[in-house]
C-alpha cells in the first residue's frame, strides 16, 4: 500500500469520526434551564380605589353610586376584594307620572386573578367573580287623578317599602400604572340576579349597586387606584 493511498484511508476515517462525534453531539438534548423560584412575597401590599362612573351618572342623571374598593395583592396573582358605595335614585316618569326615590348602601366581596403573563408587569389583565347584597327602602308616589263626578282629588304616595337583593358579578378589567402607585382602570361587569324581595307593590325601579331592577345588567366602572 502507498503511502498516498494510506494518507487517503486514515484522513477518510478521521472525517467520519468528526462526522460521527458532531452528529452525537447534536442528538443530546439540551440541558433544562431550572425556573427561578418565585421570590414575591405571598402578601404584597393592597389598593384603594374609588370609581368615577357612579358620581358622573348622578351629574348627568337621576340616578348613580358612590363607591370606593379595598384590593389585597397576593404574589401579584391574586386579588381578594371588598367594595361598599351607596346608590341613590330620584325618578319621575313623564308618562306614567310615578316618582322613585331610594338611597341605600351596598356591598360587595370577591377575588381578582391576573392573566398576564408577567405578572410584574405594569399593566394587568385581570378577571373575576363577586357576591353582591343590599337592603333598602324606597318610596313611590303619584300626583293622583281628578275624580270627573264628584271633583275630589286623590293623591297616591307610599313610603318606605322594604327590599333586598342578592346578585353574583362577573367581571373583566383592566389597571395600567400611571405614575410610581397611582393606577388607572376600567372594568366591565356583568351583573345576576341571585335572590330579592317583593312588596306587595311589584318590584322596585332602581337597586342600589345593581342599577334597574331586572334579572340581569350590564355595568362598569372607571376606577383612580392607588397602591399602599
Amino acid at each position: 500500500m502507498t503511502l498516498t493511498r494510506r494518507t487517503c484511508i486514515f484522513t477518510c476515517a478521521l472525517a467520519i469520526s468528526l462526522l460521527l462525534s458532531l452528529t452525537a453531539t447534536a442528538q443530546k438534548p439540551a440541558k433544562a434551564v431550572p425556573d427561578k423560584p418565585d421570590s414575591t412575597a405571598f402578601f404584597n401590599g393592597f389598593a384603594v380605589s374609588a370609581d368615577l362612573v357612579g358620581p358622573l351618572m348622578l351629574g348627568i342623571g337621576d340616578n348613580g353610586h358612590f363607591e370606593a374598593a379595598l384590593r389585597i395583592n397576593l404574589k401579584d396573582r391574586y386579588f381578594p376584594v371588598f367594595e361598599l358605595g351607596y346608590g341613590k335614585a330620584d325618578h319621575s316618569d313623564d308618562v306614567t307620572r310615578l316618582s322613585y326615590k331610594t338611597s341605600a348602601p351596598y356591598a360587595r366581596i370577591g377575588l381578582d386573578l391576573n392573566f398576564m403573563k408577567n405578572k410584574h408587569d405594569a399593566y394587568r389583565l385581570y378577571g373575576g367573580l363577586r357576591y353582591a347584597y343590599t337592603n333598602f327602602k324606597y318610596s313611590f308616589s303619584h300626583p293622583g287623578l281628578e275624580d270627573p263626578v264628584w271633583g275630589h282629588h286623590a293623591d297616591f304616595k307610599v313610603d318606605d317599602v322594604g327590599c333586598y337583593y342578592h346578585w353574583a358579578e362577573l367581571v373583566f378589567g383592566v389597571d395600567a400604572t400611571i405614575w410610581g402607585p397611582i393606577h388607572l382602570g376600567w372594568s366591565a361587569r356583568y351583573k345576576k340576579r341571585i335572590a330579592y324581595g317583593k312588596s306587595e307593590y311589584g318590584n322596585c325601579w332602581y337597586v342600589p349597586g345593581f342599577g334597574k331592577t331586572g334579572s340581569t345588567r350590564l355595568g362598569g366602572t372607571f376606577n383612580v387606584i392607588i397602591d399602599i
